[in-house]
């Protein structure tokens, strides 16, 4: 049923998109700007020497949200791209002659336990069947808040819930209850690795991420995470929603406490309701006036980051035998590059890594005869890295890949693309080049987070990962479709 009510959502990543899909599906006239080429934010596609890389997520976990996204339009995952689970769904590499292969049936897994530490398959079914229940509770009773009240959590089924969920015991304590094997705690701490602090600082209920690990598995949309972004674009645009790529916004008209439209390159845009989803700290200091301003400039400052990252999109004229499609370096020490990132922000000494090789998966990423791949290197955000910086951990990393796999490789690189924070900021105007957005610490959680409204401005709204609940794309997904949620409640007839 259509409205006379139009939005205009900044920015076509997923939680831009996910709104804009929400708003128009309930009859809003919704316009998408997107100041790139491309729609897909992070999700962005590079088209390169006759490779296709995905130029953010790689990892697909979590899908029940988005089975549950396209459900709501009633679509499914399906009718727009065939989705594999990866067996296995990862590896490890933890010294030059010792890789452990991360099966996808837990009676394999909990074979690969067993033979760590003696007993821990026991304790590992406790583990998870904790994870599980915060990863129900969680997802029924709290990602989907908008998070703008802390009453919303006062509520007795809320407050109820909360007991069940570890919100207060640090995750590496919490793991280190259940194992002892140093190998087995940094596989249990992996996941919590781009949440953007130190395991000790990490809330417990993100075992969740290792219920969506184990339990849940890791996917693979045949022919990239493009094809969940187009998903996404042909979802929106069903709805009624028109996008514009090429067409960043350079202003907000402000009226008696209101936007009543956006400047762009190609003119003035009206708007009954503005939904940011591009960077919340560019939005909140630099497109607005500072009197119109959420938060100062000191209040972000104050934030703790998630990480940045040095990546290198590599198109390799051979087959690289001993990689998996996903792959994680972990033969350096964890502590020291964990400290680099979020304790004494520098370039890592020696850093883990993470190699993404989807052309073992689909034939589709790469030339006959060769490889997609690209590296990963978590850092610090905010560091100033030159291309000197980039050629050296290229290099190196490079040299240790060279190293495990037992062959040449960079001279068999026939297409190379580094990215790094100066482009985080270039393309998405990051914070600090950020790549994840906000820290899941307990104290940038829920309400403590970035609110999804404009205190100053009644028709401004906030999306994305520097608001709830958080960095990731199931999260992204989530706080789209939270906010437009909201929007429609404040707005109705």
């Amino acid at each position: 049923m259509k409205t006379n009510k139009k939005a205009i959502v900044i920015g076509a990543g997923f939680s831009g998109l996910a709104a804009a899909s929400v708003l128009a599906s309930a009859g809003w006239e919704v316009e998408v700007l997107e100041k790139n080429a491309s729609a897909g934010g992070r999700a962005r596609v590079l088209k390169k020497d006759g490779f296709t890389f995905d130029m953010g997520p790689s990892w697909y976990w979590m899908p029940d949200v988005m089975e549950q996204f396209f459900n709501r339009f009633n679509s499914s995952a399906s009718e727009h791209f065939e989705l594999k689970r990866l067996e296995p769904s990862y590896q490890v590499i933890f010294d030059q002659n010792q890789t452990e292969v991360i099966p996808s049936n837990m009676e394999a897994i909990n074979d690969l336990f067993e033979s760590k530490e003696k007993g821990s398959s026991k304790k590992l079914k406790e583990f998870l069947d904790e994870a599980e229940v915060n990863y129900k509770v969680g997802m029924q009773q709290f990602v989907y808040k908008p998070s703008v009240s802390l009453m919303e959590f006062l509520k007795k089924d809320i407050f109820k819930a909360s007991y069940k969920i570890n919100l207060i015991r640090p995750f590496n304590k919490h793991v280190r209850r259940f194992f002892k094997s140093d190998q087995l705690i940094q596989l249990m701490e992996f996941p919590v690795l781009f949440l953007g602090a130190m395991p000790k600082k990490i809330p417990a209920l993100y075992s969740l991420m290792n219920y969506a690990d184990f339990k849940l598995g890791t996917w693979y949309p045949n022919g990239g995470m493009g094809m969940l972004v187009k998903g996404f674009i042909a979802t929106a645009e069903k709805a009624g929603a028109k996008i514009h790529v090429n067409t960043p916004v350079l202003s907000f008209k402000i009226e008696n406490k209101q936007i009543v439209g956006v400047e762009t390159p190609q003119g003035f845009m009206e708007a009954d309701v503005v939904i940011s989803s591009a960077d919340y700290h560019f939005t909140d200091q630099k497109l607005l006036p500072k009197e119109y301003s959420n938060y100062s400039e000191k209040y972000w400052e104050d934030r703790l980051m998630a990480p940045s990252c040095l990546i290198y999109y590599l198109g390799i004229n051979k087959k690289l035998s001993k990689l998996q499609h996903h792959n994680l370096f972990f033969e350096q020490n964890f502590d020291s590059h964990a400290k680099a990132i979020y304790e004494t922000p520098q370039f890592p000494e020696k850093p883990l890594y993470y190699v993404c090789c989807p052309s073992k998966t689909d034939d589709s990423v790469a030339p006959e005869g060769m490889e997609n791949i690209f590296i990963l290197i978590p850092i610090a955000p905010g560091l100033k890295e030159t291309q000197e910086i980039r050629d050296k951990y290229y290099n190196d990393t490079m040299e240790r890949l060279e190293k495990y796999c037992g062959e040449s490789i960079k001279e068999h690189v026939v297409s190379y693309t580094d990215y790094a924070g100066a482009d985080f900021i270039s393309d998405y105007n990051a914070f600090k080049g950020n790549a994840y957005g906000l820290a899941n610490t307990l104290n940038q959680t829920a309400v403590l987070k970035p609110s999804i409204i404009n205190k100053k401005i009644s028709n401004l709204f906030y999306t994305g990962q520097l608001t709830v609940p958080g960095p990731g794309v199931p999260p992204a997904i989530i706080s789209g479709q939270v906010v437009a949620d909201y929007v429609l409640e404040k707005f109705k007839k």
